[in-house]
């Protein structure tokens, strides 16, 4: 099933280094959802040459480099995280060839490429799991409890709902932290270790810049199997303590990558990483996976859980900020992405605070992550039909912790079940994008699209909010461009100005951001000239009147 280019020629580098000792430690990331970015061909599906032909308008939007979804041949279970060939394009996004030319398209224009690997499980198609042998081998597999081994083996629950075992023809068990037809491997295996470093060492070769790692905290579970003790459900972005994640031993795994990626990277003279997509319990946890010698980023899944209040948001922005520079990494900021409820939705559908909460991260120390479409304010879509939601977790039971649909920042438990999507509504935040036009499929592809659009998005079109100043995509351009001239934005230091009750005051070298997340307007003395600002803010006899749900950059 691995495909062939048909083009020898070497990969074009990507860019240079850039500033600072680490190109990632400050860059701007857009998270491309790729059946859901552009669609080339009119089957209603995105992929990778609609992809490669917006490459400009990322380029124009400001962001350093483009992190692309699973695009692997895979039977779909779960959007392309069931994979069954890592080194084949499924026919739904294209070829390697379109990969290859996406990826020199990139690069020609100065954006680096980071793709997804998938190393807690496969799909269940994979040639390993379709030979009972290896699949023993290479898998988890045990026998069940019970007279007749009718019981699964532990009281572990999927994170998409129900047992994360399901029993064989054999009447064995095998583990399935996520859908069934995602079998978790058997990381004590050598050869399993072998087959990924040569996975990714056919994408490094193929130019890519970068990896993105799926679950990067759950390969290693806990010796012996054990119980939980309790029948509660894993939760897709949450703080539990858990037998099945953040194990110690995945740290020797993300030390081996990194040898692996500095080593390529050396060897070419070029800087490549590693992203972890890794659910901690506390920040500290979190920062062990970005030591020197493991992966370069983390989400801060903390960040993007923490509710609109001045003092929530202080607090997890220091213990972030202290956690990561207890080990010399920077911190990787994110709002929105693929599993989750779209920000704009999640602070009380209110795009005042998304648009907020976006400045504020621009304006924090380290690397952000952008979700496609949040440049829009595009909000999350509650009402598309039963009938064409694809998430798995909607089909397992997860539906009934959330039966009312995500929406506001009051239907978030503090674990963040309802903002994590883990009710079964993550379709809610992969609708296709709207490009131009008035009518869907608003120029996502001479097709419809996989998932309805809503028939009000006409005013939120990349067309029709491009040169509006005050449109949420012109705010994105304008803030990338400011993040990337001014000096004292990006990585670098960071310190509290005072500020009244339910403000935000945070200075940069040369800047000062304010943050007022009240719902009414706050006066304060004009600390300097404003710059930007999420909403227009007056100075009037060096008074400044902040806007509520407002962030204002200054120059001081």
């Amino acid at each position: 099933m691995t495909q062939e280019l048909t083009s020898p020629s070497p990969a074009p580098q990507a860019p240079g280094t850039g500033r600072g000792p680490g190109w990632w430690r400050d860059a701007v990331i857009y998270q491309v959802y790729v059946r859901s970015f552009a669609d080339s061909d009119g089957d209603g599906i995105g992929d990778l040459r609609g992809a490669r032909e917006r490459l400009p308008y990322l380029k124009d939007l400001g962001v350093d480099a483009v992190w692309l979804t699973p695009f692997y041949a895979s039977p779909q279970a779960d959007g392309g995280y069931d994979v069954a060939d890592y080194r084949a394009v499924d026919p739904l996004f294209g070829t390697l060839q379109d990969a290859d030319e996406l990826i020199r398209a990139a690069h020609d224009l100065g954006l680096r490429v980071i793709v997804d690997i998938v190393p807690n499980h496969t799909s269940d198609r994979h040639p390993w799991f379709q030979d009972p042998e290896l699949a023993r081998q290479r898998y988890l597999f045990r026998p069940g409890k019970g007279e007749s081994g009718e019981l699964p083996p532990n009281d572990w629950e999927s994170v998409f709902g129900g047992p994360a075992w399901t029993r064989t023809d054999h009447g064995d068990w095998y583990l399935h932290l996520f859908a069934p037809e995602q079998p978790d491997l058997n990381w004590d295996n050598p050869e399993v270790h072998a087959e990924f470093e040569a996975i990714m060492r056919f994408w490094l070769d193929l130019g890519v810049d970068g990896f993105r790692v799926d679950v990067a905290h759950g390969m290693i579970k806990a010796p012996g199997l054990p119980d939980i003790g309790h029948g509660a459900q894993a939760q897709l972005i949450g703080a539990q303590v858990l037998p099945f994640f953040d194990q110690d031993g995945v740290h020797a795994i993300h030390r081996a990558w990194r040898r692996l990626l500095d080593g390529y990277g050396d060897a070419r003279g070029k800087q490549v990483i590693g992203v972890a997509e890794a659910w901690a319990p506390t920040a500290e946890r979190l920062a062990l996976y970005v030591r020197p010698d493991e992966l370069h980023q983390a989400f801060n899944f903390q960040f993007l859980n923490a509710p609109w209040q001045s003092d929530a948001l202080r607090s997890v922005i220091d213990a972030s900020l202290a956690a990561t520079a207890s080990v010399g990494a920077p911190t990787t900021w994110v709002l929105s992405n693929h599993d989750v409820v779209r920000h704009t939705t999640r602070l009380g559908g209110s795009l005042a605070r998304a648009r907020a909460a976006t400045l504020l991260m621009l304006a924090l120390p380290g690397s952000a992550y952008l979700y496609q479409g949040e440049e829009l304010g595009l909000p999350e879509v509650t009402d598309l039909p039963d009938e064409v939601r694809q998430d798995p977790a909607f089909f397992r039971g997860g539906r009934a912790t959330g039966a009312v649909g995500p929406g506001t920042d009051t239907e978030s438990g503090p674990d963040g079940v309802a903002a994590g999507g883990q009710d079964g509504f993550r379709d809610g935040c992969r609708v296709p994008l709207p490009w131009s036009g008035e009518l869907p499929p608003y120029g996502f592809g001479p097709g419809g699209s996989w998932l309805p659009q809503p028939a009000d998005w006409g005013g939120l079109t990349v067309a029709a909010q491009t040169g509006d100043p005050a449109s949420t995509l012109e705010l994105y351009r304008a803030a990338l461009e400011l993040r990337r001239r001014l000096p004292g934005l990006g990585d670098g230091p960071m310190s509290w100005a005072p500020a009244p009750d339910g403000v935000l005051a945070l200075t940069r070298p040369g800047l000062l951001c304010t943050v007022n997340t009240l719902g009414h307007d706050v006066g304060l003395p004009a600390p300097g000239t404003p710059l930007l600002s999420s909403a227009p803010v007056t100075v009037d006899d060096a008074t400044a009147q902040l806007p509520g749900d407002s962030c204002t950059w200054w120059a001081i």
